[in-house]
């Protein structure tokens, strides 16, 4: 009855062949994958540049203005700004934004790479068909997976950083501009479409419009997943914040890891809130 409990044959799979064939495709492309880590890595120290440029009290004068007036509460941005000046007296201010530009710039490549595809899926039931599956297996799949491909491509350091985190962030920005747009009234496209409208026309002023607050849940959702793989990305490489919380984990330092771990949520904390508050003004 042994077989029962132990499946009684198994497929032999050479991942040895695997291994060394994506090797071998990386080392044949080699310069390829050098200029993108380089046009990645420079995309990455010009943010940080500006983000370091920019004094820390008018950050966080920005941020009281952004809680006040997009969150129409006083006591919101005195909150966010408090708790900024925590994350500075703390010591953390630097790393914090070396974390953010790394979030930025993938948030950016997800925006600029999945509100196009997003648009282009809608307009299509078969192209919606053959991509699912496809954004179902990115989205499911484990994020220590995605580092493999991007530390054997791109390196240690930022880009793999960026690449690593652009595959799992940009699936919400596909599927809910593909969502937001699928789901506007036809009649109300076909109504665009009989005043003599274009395609292009149509999906400008009537279908990005009305699909614009769940366009903006999905950017939303982009960046709170980019500030998920904030520690994943440490393991190759990415400082910052993530690799502030995994040497505390390796060194079982718990008041470090616990205090870069809090730093972490009051940067997601705040840039969740005041994206949400985006979106409800785009319901407007």
């Amino acid at each position: 009855m042994d077989w029962l409990y132990n499946f009684p044959f198994q497929f032999k799979i050479n991942l040895q062949a695997i291994d060394d064939s994506v090797r071998s495709f990386s080392i044949k492309h080699d310069s390829f994958f050098s200029a993108i880590t380089t046009v990645l890595r420079n995309f990455v120290n010009i943010i940080q540049s500006v983000l370091d440029f920019i004094p820390w009290i008018v950050v966080i004068i920005l941020v009281f203005i952004a809680g006040w007036r997009i969150l129409k509460s006083v006591s919101k941005g005195l909150l966010y700004s408090g708790l900024l000046l925590l994350v500075g007296a703390s010591g953390y201010w630097n790393m914090m934004n070396e974390t953010l530009a790394i979030i930025i710039a993938s948030v950016i490549i997800s925006l600029l790479l999945g509100f196009p595809l997003g648009i282009l899926v809608s307009a299509s039931d078969r192209a919606d068909r053959m991509v699912r599956p496809v954004l179902d297996t990115m989205q499911t799949m484990p994020v220590f997976v995605y580092l493999i491909p991007a530390l054997l491509f791109f390196g240690l350091g930022k880009a793999p950083g960026v690449i690593a985190t652009t595959i799992y962030a940009i699936v919400p920005m596909i599927r809910l501009t593909n969502h937001g747009i699928r789901q506007i009234d036809e009649e109300v496209v076909e109504a665009s479409l009989a005043f003599g409208s274009t395609w292009f026309q149509s999906l400008v002023k009537v279908q990005i419009p009305q699909a614009l607050p769940t366009i903006m849940t999905g950017v939303n959702q982009t960046l709170m997943m980019a500030i998920s793989m904030v520690v994943t990305t440490s393991m190759i490489g990415v400082r910052g914040l993530g690799l502030e919380v995994l040497n505390g984990v390796n060194k079982i330092e718990i008041g470090r890891g616990l205090l870069s771990g809090t730093v972490v949520v009051i940067m997601a904390v705040i840039l969740d809130r005041i994206t949400q508050g985006l979106i409800e003004h785009s319901e407007v």
